[in-house]
């Protein structure tokens, strides 16, 4: 970590840099199922509500039922604050926002499958804030988690530039997972998940409540799409968000983000079975491949 332990662009080392844990494999694999489902959620939403209002549903509802909880009361030092507030757009705002806009030119599967970005952007913001590279075991699963990304999203850019810009926005967004996943490594262990993911929620619940607004009247309400919104609020967001923040802190950013490796896997088979999504045989190539980088993630990183 760098000597300024508050800055907002620093990170810190995970507290279990060994083997992965009975626990830390719970944790993983329970976020990749939740955020992988979350795809097919949001899909489902685009039926009955715009962009702006699916994302402010998630955020509120995941803030509402976190903050219910007196662990979620525990005061974060002036010091931590900015970065609280930087956390709440590139975890939270930004990445949200883009989501159901690319889901609009790409379909969910594409969507969940390209978020297998996020571990080569967590690990190399890593390695700048550590000033350090990953060791041999991760810096492969990078490599081949790369080509895995790769392999998914070539047949996607290559149908035109609608499907492209969905491309592109899921990778912002996924960018941003990259920078989130470090900067909160340190706060986790300073306060905890819930008090940090609390208070995060609901600034970001404040920041995306004006696109939320001008949607508002390009929505209708239904019930099924409602309902599958407020799962992807409650335990995709709120629930999910403790998870991956406890996960982060016991075995590190770069590690941790290796569980994008696996929503592709989820993601994929709810899009074909519940929505239709069409997968090429290309795609699935990338998805063995994130797969494999994920196992050699979860080695010892010392």
């Amino acid at each position: 970590m760098s000597a300024d332990r508050h800055a907002v662009l620093s990170t810190s080392e995970g507290l279990n840099r060994a083997a992965f844990t009975p626990l830390d494999w719970a944790l993983f694999l329970s976020v990749s199922l939740i955020w992988g489902s979350s795809f097919l959620l949001m899909d489902i939403g685009l039926d009955a509500f715009a962009p702006g209002v699916i994302t402010w549903l998630r955020v509120a509802l995941g803030a509402a039922v976190l903050n219910l909880s007196p662990r979620a009361r525990v005061k974060i030092a002036t010091a931590d604050r900015l970065r609280l507030v930087v956390l709440s757009f590139v975890w939270v705002a930004i990445p949200f926002t883009l989501f159901p806009l690319a889901q609009q030119h790409i379909d969910s599967a594409v969507a969940g499958m390209l978020n297998g970005a996020m571990p080569l952007f967590a690990g190399t913001v890593a390695a700048l804030m550590l000033r350090r590279l990953p060791r041999r075991p991760q810096l492969a699963g990078l490599v081949v988690g790369f080509a895995g990304v790769v392999a998914i999203s070539l047949p996607t850019v290559g149908e035109g530039p609608s499907e492209a810009l969905g491309v592109v926005l899921v990778l912002v967004a996924t960018l941003c997972y990259g920078f989130a996943v470090n900067i909160a490594a340190p706060v986790q262990q300073r306060y905890g998940s819930m008090p940090l993911m609390a208070k995060m929620l609901a600034l970001a619940a404040v920041w995306t409540a004006p696109f939320a607004v001008v949607d508002l009247g390009e929505s209708g309400f239904a019930w099924g799409p409602f309902v599958a919104i407020a799962i992807a609020g409650v335990v995709g967001t709120g629930i999910a968000f403790v998870i991956m923040a406890t996960l982060v802190g016991r075995v590190g950013s770069t590690r941790a983000s290796f569980i994008t490796y696996l929503i592709p896997v989820v993601a994929l088979a709810l899009g074909v079975v519940f929505r239709g999504d069409r997968v090429t045989s290309l795609a699935l190539v990338g998805v063995a491949l994130v797969i494999v980088g994920a196992i050699l993630a979860s080695r010892r990183d010392v």
